[in-house]
């Protein structure tokens, strides 16, 4: 019987810890705002200084294609933009455009950040 319930402990634990190595493989592109300001702070390796270029590169391509995606939506509201309700401002036209510029914002600034950490990956490396 104690043999079993090691056993199940032992299957069980191993499981959870699957579970959270799993997780942080998929979460690894992911950080806390605390987590970046303390990875900017330690990185002096041009190893350092490429996976924060890495990262902001991802952030540019996750809101480039949020962009995308706005964009259409954008789009699609102009064609069925007519009178009555949908000249209140905001239209929803207008939000949708509103948010296409944001996502455009954000990826050229996360753009302007991946290229300062290549450079300082680049420099630190001679």
């Amino acid at each position: 019987m104690k043999c079993l319930m090691k056993t199940t402990l032992v299957i069980a634990g191993l499981t959870f810890a699957c579970g959270i190595a799993g997780a942080k493989t998929s979460e690894s592109t992911s950080f806390t705002s605390s987590q970046l300001k303390q990875m900017i702070c330690d990185a002096h390796t041009p190893q350092q200084y490429q996976a924060l270029a890495d990262y902001y590169r991802w952030r540019q391509q996750d809101f480039e294609q949020k962009a995308k995606s706005e964009k259409v939506e954008w789009d699609r509201r102009w064609q069925i933009l007519t009178g009555g309700a949908m000249e209140k401002y905001p239209r929803p036209v207008d939000s949708s455009r509103n948010r296409y510029e944001y996502f455009n914002f954000e990826a050229q600034r996360m753009s302007r950040q991946a290229e300062y950490f290549e450079s300082l990956s680049m420099s630190a490396a001679h």
